[in-house]
C-alpha cells in the first residue's frame, strides 16, 4: 500500500468563482480516487476549502490560513517539505512542487496562460508560476496535462519530453444533465430570460474573445435578434467592461444581457436553458463549460483554438475564432434549423458521456504507478 500526499490548498471555501475549475478538478479527483484503488492510502494537505469526507481520505489542515496567495506560498515552499516526509508520493494538484523536494512528486498543469497571456497576471504571481511551473515539471516524476493541448504547450514551452506526460481529462458530474422542461421554463420566467438565447459562460475578459461573438451577433437579421438573444455571463475580469461597450457600440445592447457571475451550483439549469451554447475562446486549458453544456444536451459552436476541439469532438461546430462571418452562418443555422439542433442535443450528450471523474481518477492511479516504479 502506497501512502500518497495530496496538497489541495486550491480548494476554495464558499460559492465564488473560485470554486470552479481547479478547485472542481481537486475535489472531485479527491472524491473518486479511493474508489479508483481502495490499496492506495491518501493524506490530503488543505487550508481553507473542506475536501470530501471519505475514510481512505486523512485530512490534514494547515495551522496557516493558506486562502491568500502568499501565505499560501509560504506553505507550499516552507511548510509542506517537512509535511510530506511520511509519503511515499505527493501530487502537487496545481502547477507547483516546492523548489527543495523530500519526496518523489507528480504534478498536473492545468494550462499555461501565464505564459501565453501574460498581460493577465500581476508580475508577481506570474514570475513566481512561470519560474516554479517549469522546474516542478523538470524535477516530477511524471507530469499530467489536461489535455493535449496543454501537453503540446508543456512540451514546447517548458521543455519537458512528451514521454513523460499523462494526458487526463477532467470529468463531468452526474448533475450536469438534461432537466425537465416545466423546471426550465420556470427558471426561464423568474431570470426574465429571453425563450431562446445564445449561452456563453466564462470570466468576461479579452481572451474569451467576445467581441468575435458580439459582432457575429449583430450582424443576424434584425428580426432573428428579435427571436433570439445573447446571454454573457460571467464575472468581470481584467478590461470586462470592453465587451459591454461593443454591445452598445453596434446597437444591440437590449439584447445581449450580463448577468454576473453564475454560481456552480446553477449551472445547469442555465446549460439547460439555452437554444446553443457558444464558446469563442483563444485559449483554454481543457475547456470544461463546453463539456458541461453537452452534457445538458446543449448545441456547442466553439472556437477551434487550443484544447475546445478535443473538448467538443465532431459533435460540436468548431470555427476559427476570428472568422465573424462563419460565427454569424453558425448563430443564424442554430436559430433556423430545429433538426440540426435536434442531432447536436444528442451527439453533446453521447460526447460527454465519454468523460467522468472516475476514468479521470483511474487514470490518475496509473500515473502514480507509474511515478513510483
Amino acid at each position: 500500500m502506497a501512502h500518497i500526499g495530496l496538497n489541495a490548498h486550491l480548494l476554495a471555501a464558499g460559492s465564488t468563482y473560485r470554486r470552479a475549475g481547479i478547485h472542481g478538478y481537486i475535489y472531485n479527483l479527491l472524491a473518486h480516487l479511493p474508489a479508483a484503488d481502495p490499496d492506495q492510502r491518501y493524506t490530503v494537505f488543505y487550508g481553507a476549502g473542506e475536501p470530501p469526507a471519505h475514510p481512505a481520505l486523512t485530512p490534514r489542515r494547515a495551522r496557516l490560513d493558506t486562502a491568500h496567495p502568499l501565505r499560501r506560498i509560504v506553505w507550499e515552499q516552507a511548510i509542506q517539505p517537512f509535511a510530506v516526509r511520511g509519503c511515499d508520493l505527493v501530487h502537487e494538484l496545481a502547477f507547483i512542487a516546492p523548489a527543495v523536494m523530500p519526496r518523489p512528486y507528480v504534478v498536473t498543469v492545468h494550462d499555461l496562460s501565464f505564459i501565453r497571456y501574460p498581460e493577465r497576471l500581476p508580475a508577481l504571481r506570474r514570475l513566481y508560476l512561470r519560474t516554479l511551473t517549469g522546474i516542478s515539471c523538470r524535477a516530477a516524476r511524471r507530469v499530467i496535462a489536461v489535455s493535449q493541448s496543454t501537453a503540446n504547450d508543456v512540451v514546447a514551452l517548458l521543455g519537458i519530453p512528451p514521454e513523460k506526460i499523462d494526458v487526463i481529462r477532467h470529468g463531468v458530474e452526474p448533475r450536469f444533465a438534461p432537466l425537465p422542461p416545466d423546471q426550465v421554463a420556470a427558471f426561464k420566467a423568474k431570470r426574465n430570460l429571453p425563450d431562446q438565447f445564445f449561452l456563453f459562460v466564462g470570466t468576461i475578459e479579452p481572451r474569451k474573445n467576445l467581441p468575435t461573438l458580439i459582432r457575429a451577433y449583430a450582424a443576424l437579421p434584425e428580426p432573428m435578434q428579435r427571436r433570439v438573444g445573447l446571454v454573457l455571463a460571467g464575472g468581470a475580469g481584467w478590461d470586462g467592461g470592453a465587451a459591454k461597450a461593443l454591445a452598445e457600440s453596434l446597437g444591440v445592447a437590449d439584447r445581449v444581457s450580463f448577468p454576473g457571475y453564475v454560481p456552480d451550483e446553477d449551472l445547469p439549469i442555465w446549460y439547460n436553458s439555452c437554444l446553443a451554447f457558444v464558446y469563442p475562446s483563444l485559449f483554454e486549458g481543457w475547456g470544461l463549460p463546453i463539456v458541461e453544456a453537452m452534457a445538458c444536451g446543449a448545441p456547442v459552436i466553439v472556437s477551434d483554438a487550443s484544447s475546445m476541439p478535443e473538448a467538443a469532438g465532431t459533435a460540436g461546430v468548431c470555427l476559427p475564432p476570428d472568422d465573424v462571418p462563419a460565427w454569424t452562418a453558425a448563430l443564424a443555422r442554430a436559430v433556423d434549423d430545429p433538426e440540426w439542433r435536434a442531432v447536436s442535443s444528442e451527439n453533446s450528450r453521447k460526447r460527454a458521456a465519454h468523460f467522468t471523474w472516475h476514468t479521470t481518477a483511474q487514470r490518475t492511479v496509473e500515473t502514480y504507478k507509474k511515478a513510483l516504479t
